[in-house]
């Protein structure tokens, strides 16, 4: 049964992967990556439920990024539920701009914006783990830098009792049944077909199929 409710906002949050190309004048149009797979499948299922559905992704966000805009784009909009996915730029951006975020303060980050959220608004939360999809031969050693920020992903959804969509594990299990570039030709960004898979485990999550 789902476990988003009648007349509820559901707010996604992150960086490129959730931007998509939203629409910044016109809220109804949420860009064309998951969150729209999300809105369409749930609609169609619940069109009674008046339910909607927001993007506020910015491409190129890192954590610190979500809390400089934690008034505006998440308490400010006093949503029923938040789902955030972040830190693959914290990551990236490591070895494209040396600018390294470590697993420590992105930790400090992660914790303060869920503080923010949680003592702000009543929205309950679901965390989505970044993921990658080693495409390129240089990719393999951004592991040691991603591989600890999942980690705390997973540490966040436990202390703040939220949601977890498991998705690193979810695209590692995917790329053995096809190639790598069926889900993300540059390991970051999914293909349509990945888009639809983190659609596919967020409705599954949140017990809507």
């Amino acid at each position: 049964m789902s476990l988003i409710n009648k007349n509820e906002t559901v707010l996604f949050q992150g960086d490129s992967i959730t931007d998509t190309n939203w629409d910044r004048s016109n809220d109804k149009f949420i860009g064309y990556g998951y969150p729209t797979i999300v809105s369409a499948w749930y609609s169609s299922l619940y069109p009674e439920n008046n339910v909607r559905f927001l993007n506020r992704g910015i491409s190129g966000n890192r954590i610190g990024d979500l809390l400089k805009r934690v008034q505006k784009d998440f308490i400010d909009i006093e949503p029923s539920w938040v789902s955030i996915m972040i830190g693959i730029n914290d990551c990236w951006h490591r070895y494209s701009h040396n600018i390294p975020t470590s697993a420590g303060e992105f930790e400090r980050g992660y914790r303060d914006l869920l503080t923010k959220i949680t003592q702000n608004t009543n929205a309950k939360l679901v965390l989505c783990e970044p993921f990658l999809l080693e495409v390129e031969p240089e990719q393999e050693k951004w592991r040691e830098d991603l591989d600890p920020k999942i980690d705390v992903v997973r540490k966040m959804s436990k202390e703040f009792e939220t949601l977890l969509v498991p998705l690193d594990g979810i695209f590692r299990e995917a790329g053995k049944k096809s190639s790598k570039e069926f889900w993300s030709e540059d390991g970051v960004h999914p293909t349509s077909a990945g888009h639809g898979l983190i659609a596919r485990a967020w409705l599954t999550t949140m017990g809507i199929i």
